[in-house]
């Protein structure tokens, strides 16, 4: 009788490649326009495999879609705005990115639930830029740190940028513009 011969590496290299197909079937599911729904069949069938598949990947519906943002957002890679001194110049920074992130494929973001295409940073993210504002003096007086927290997030958000920009409607550094104007109401005067 031979050896048995072992390929270690295949399956986990197999198992990465099921993974990128669905994750872009879904992608590409999301961003046609014929598609008004996404199901884990549908995402099966484009990716080449079995529903239960998709389910052990990702383990709910849920789950694959909050991977498919993660995955969009990974894409679009950035000089950190923590490396910028001035609290104003990363909000400003943070607001251009957001910008950048949603033009660069709005009708996937379209497609995908509002909860995956809040601001691209977490609440706790737009909590830290909130405090450092008001350590700075920015804030403007009356305003809570919870309300610097919300504006954050709105004027960061997929779906405040779409209202504006409506595939070109505005440049995307017109909207980065007025959503800098917007954020201005919890700001100091410059």
């Amino acid at each position: 009788m031979s050896p048995r011969t072992y390929r270690l590496g295949r399956r986990e290299e197999a198992v990465r490649r099921t993974r990128a197909a669905i994750l872009t079937a879904a992608r590409d599911l999301l961003a046609s326009r014929e598609t008004t729904g996404l199901s884990a069949g549908a995402v099966a069938r484009q990716a080449g495999v079995s529903r239960i598949t998709v389910y052990n990947q990702f383990g709910s519906k849920a789950g694959l879609l909050r991977e498919v943002a993660a995955r969009a957002r990974r894409e679009r890679v950035v000089l950190p705005a923590a490396e910028l001194s001035n609290p104003r110049e990363q909000l400003r920074h943070r607001v251009a990115h957001a910008c950048s992130m949603w033009a660069a494929d709005p009708a996937l973001f379209r497609g995908l639930p509002a909860e995956a295409t809040a601001g691209f940073e977490t609440p706790a993210d737009d909590r830290v830029l909130a405090e450092q504002l008001a350590a700075s003096g920015d804030l403007r007086p009356g305003c809570s740190l919870k309300e610097a927290e919300d504006v954050i997030g709105a004027v960061t958000s997929f779906g405040v940028f779409d209202r504006l920009h409506k595939d070109g409607r505005r440049s995307t550094a017109a909207v980065g513009e007025i959503l800098m104007r917007m954020a201005g109401a919890i700001l100091t005067p410059a």
